[in-house]
Parts: C-alpha cells; structure tokens; sequence
C-alpha cells in the first residue's frame, strides 16, 4: 500500500486547523469552568471581574500557607540544629513573606552557624565560603533591624556577629547601645558592650559597664567574671 504524501501546504492548513480547534476547546472550557465568556455589559463585566478576584485570592491564600510551611520546616531543622536545612527552608519563606524581619533575623543566626562549617581555608587562612556566610549573616541582620529598628535579637545577633566573627568591635558598639535603652538589664549584651569598649580602647566606658553588670547581676558566676574583666580594664586603662 502507498503512503499518501501530503503537500507542505496541506500539512500547514491542518496544523493550523487542528490549533485552531484546540484553542477554542481550551477557551470554552474555560469559559465552563469560570463562567465568564465574553463581558460586554457593565453587570457582566462586574461579574467576570469578581469570579477573577476570588481565583487571586486562592492563589494569595495557597501562597502565604505554603510561606508558613517554610517557616515551620525551618524551625523543625533549627530545633535539630540543621542549619543549612534551616537556612534554605528561611530563605523559601522570604520568598513568600520579603518583608518580615523574624525571618531576617533567623537567616542571619543559620548563616552565623554555618560559618563555622567552612572547610575552604587557603594557605593564608581564608575562607571565601566562610566569608559569604558572614556577609549574609550581616546583610539580614541588618535588613531585620531595618524592618524593626528595635528588634533586640536582631541587634544582639548583629552585635555578636561584628564582636566575635568579624572583629569589628566599634561596628558594634553603637548597636549594643542601642539595644540597652530596649533592655536596660541585659546582662548579656553589657558583657559584650564592656568587651566591645576594651577592644576598641575605652576602657573607662568598658570599667563602667562592667561596675553596672557587677551592681546588677545575681549570679556569682557572673560577678566574679566581670570583677576580674573590670581589674583587667582598669590596668589597660591606667598603662594607656
């Protein structure tokens, strides 16, 4: 049996025709579905207009759960201490929700964490994953605080970051500072205030914070410790 061997044009003509019928297959069940066809009155228009509205706003709903649903992974492998699970998880949700800055914040804490699983040290020390990891640790931060210019774990976690991780004591200090007028009896923060003063060479700033801290504190522990930092800053500051 021969093959029947259609022209081009043939070819064309029922590509274009079969096209044709799929297109208005797919509008008319459209139309089905949603019950618009074709609005030309002002009440049809209204109506096609509503039944759109309510599509966008399923679509918005389903959004913001599954942004929930990232946030909620997340805190699951923080629980775990899977902070790189934990920082992809926060980072989906910023997807969803670019403006919260408890999400900025948890990025910058998961980004600080795994700064410290760097294994790309060069002969002269350096990281360049570590060092991606610090700077967005510091960028949501940051971003957090610009959100909520009183977010105090935000500027604690700023603070810690720019005192231990990036050695960018005066970065900190105003930070802290700031974070002393939100919470005028955080311990924590004057510890790294005092430390954060000593390293910057105000040791009479860094000898007053820890007099506060020794005049404050209930812990003996605690006492003790800043009594000792307090000798250590008042020698600094007399050989200076």
């Amino acid at each position: 049996m021969k093959k029947i061997i259609l022209p081009v044009t043939a070819l064309c003509l029922l590509f274009f025709a079969s096209c044709t019928k799929s297109n208005k297959t797919i509008i008319r069940m459209q139309h089905i579905e949603e019950g618009v066809a074709s609005p030309t009155s002002i009440e049809e228009l209204k109506d096609a207009i509503s039944k759109y509205q309510e599509r966008v706003a399923d679509i918005q709903l389903a959004n913001g759960q599954i942004g929930i649903w990232h946030k909620i992974l997340a805190t699951r492998y923080l629980d775990k201490k899977m902070y790189g699970e934990a920082l992809k998880s926060f980072e989906k949700a910023l997807e969803y929700y670019p403006d919260n800055q408890n999400l900025y914040y948890y990025v910058g804490l998961c980004a600080g964490y795994m700064s410290h699983a760097a294994m790309d040290y060069d002969a002269d020390g350096y990281s360049e994953k570590r060092d991606n990891y610090l700077k967005l640790s510091e960028e949501a931060y940051l971003r957090a605080i610009e959100i909520e210019p009183r977010y105090a774990r935000a500027l604690y976690g700023l603070s810690i970051l720019y005192v231990f991780e990036l050695g960018q004591e005066d970065k900190a200090i105003p930070h802290l500072e700031k974070l002393l007028t939100i919470e005028t009896k955080n311990i924590d923060a004057m510890f790294v205030l005092a430390r954060a003063y000593y390293m910057n060479y105000e040791f009479d700033k860094s000898v007053e914070v820890y007099d506060k801290i020794i005049s404050l504190t209930k812990s003996p522990e605690r006492k003790a410790e800043a009594e000792a930092n307090r000798e250590l800053a008042k020698s600094a500051a007399f050989t200076n």
